[in-house]
């Protein structure tokens, strides 16, 4: 049955991130959007093993993360649209998702700009005598920045019930890794802080979970901070709704490669050959998603514009 979650999730997710691609061109999404299509198992995987309250933080490619919490799909459509009705009632746009009722806490696009926030998090939650997890997704190159550097090795000085969950998709927008970083293993640089490291397929929901099990449970223990490192590789474009392997940065076999492993048909044809799931199932859970995303568009679209009054609101100068 969990496998089977984890399918419809991934599949819930992949859909609504490619209804977005297609309307992206009508104009009125009122902001960049950075999709997440291809890197599903990575965020259903994680969230699945947390609960309501323990805390996520996320950066500017934040769908996925925000939909896997339990965020709400109409309040995140109607914040990519601008409008009063999102999530932040349309300040921020795609890079800014929250929704505290379910411990989405904040995604920030500035690189690594999150982490120092999460460790923040886990610092309450450990004073507070709280047994209640952080979790902050990062990118390949956050681990670049000295606010990651800085951040684990406080986590692991006191010991921090904080996840630093590393989705390596190897380019930091058109610059591939290994043009950034030595050959080295990026938990190398987390070991050297005393954080524990993992690393596993980040294209298979169920490691994913089993290996974030493991770490969520050290931290509510006491035992401390955890780095997951999980190899995948978005399907599109750094920042927009296109596909870009035309433009010379990455090769069209690369991509195909790694689109035949795709996380979404691969536990489909997985569970269907296993008898948990036939296409009828599929067929019905796409139908019923596409129902939910044109309702949701629609609210999008006639939801009201934030006023110049509410400018004022949630400032603090």
């Amino acid at each position: 049955m969990k496998l089977t979650n984890f399918y419809y999730e991934m599949a819930r997710i992949r859909l609504i991130e490619e209804a977005i691609a297609d309307h992206y061109a009508e104009g009125e999404m009122r902001c960049p959007v950075h999709l997440s299509v291809g890197q599903e198992a990575v965020a259903v995987g994680v969230c699945a093993a947390l609960t309501q309250t323990d805390k996520v933080y996320s950066t500017h490619r934040s769908h996925a993360h925000y939909l896997a919490k339990g965020g709400d799909l109409n309040r995140m459509l109607a914040e990519i649209y601008g409008k009063s009705t999102g999530c932040i009632g349309g300040r921020g746009g795609s890079m800014h998702l929250m929704d505290l009722s379910v411990g989405m806490v904040a995604s920030v696009p500035i690189v690594a700009s999150s982490i120092p926030l999460a460790v923040g998090s886990a610092l309450a939650s450990k004073r507070a005598g709280s047994d209640d997890v952080t979790v902050v997704f990062i990118g390949d190159a956050s681990v670049e920045e000295g606010a990651f550097h800085e951040s684990a090795n406080f986590a692991a000085l006191y010991e921090l019930p904080v996840i630093f969950v590393c989705e390596n998709n190897l380019y930091s927008v058109y610059t591939p890794l290994h043009q950034r970083q030595p050959d080295r293993p990026l938990s190398k640089l987390a070991e050297a802080h005393g954080v524990t490291s993992q690393q596993g397929n980040g294209n298979n929901a169920e490691t994913v979970f089993g290996l974030t099990e493991t770490a969520v449970q050290r931290a509510r223990e006491g035992g401390g901070p955890s780095f997951l490192l999980f190899d995948t590789y978005r399907w599109l474009e750094h920042c927009g709704p296109n596909y870009d392997n035309d433009i010379g940065y990455r090769s069209e076999d690369e991509y195909l490669e790694w689109a035949a492993g795709c996380p979404v048909k691969s536990l489909e044809q997985k569970l269907i050959a296993e008898g948990a799931l036939s296409q009828e199932d599929v067929n019905a859970f796409a139908a019923g998603v596409s129902e939910e995303i044109t309702a949701a568009m629609q609210h999008a679209k006639e939801a009201p514009l934030p006023t110049p009054e509410d400018a004022v609101h949630h400032v603090y100068a």
